[in-house]
């Protein structure tokens, strides 16, 4: 089911609606949903997915530049601040403030 994105997305949805029932978020009107990251205001989505790129893998520079380009982030393997494993990058959108949770997600597929 992981790579089915629709169906991933249902879960999510389904989940944090089940747990806003039982405990209320954090929300502010202009900033979105609050957390202890302000890289993470607004949405509060991170959408990625691991994949691997091993040509675009030996120029990061265009690598950082096509991803830019879809408004995603590339991360090492297992997050920020690591490096990518084999040629596996942990691709997610970069946006996360101005646009729905589904936009969010949209874009990191549509890229």
């Amino acid at each position: 089911m992981g790579g089915d994105l629709k169906q991933v997305y249902k879960r999510l949805v389904t989940a944090v609606n089940d747990i806003e029932k039982r405990i209320p978020f954090s929300h502010h009107d202009r900033l979105g949903f609050l957390t202890f990251c302000p890289t993470n205001l607004g949405t509060t989505v991170r959408a990625s997915v691991h994949i691997k790129l091993p040509k675009l893998a030996a120029d990061k520079a265009k690598l950082e530049e096509v991803a830019s380009k879809y408004h995603l982030q590339v991360r090492g393997t297992r997050g920020e601040h690591t490096e990518a494993e084999g040629g596996v990058y942990d691709i997610s959108n970069k946006r996360r403030m101005g646009l729905t949770e589904y936009d969010a997600v949209k874009e990191m597929y549509d890229g």
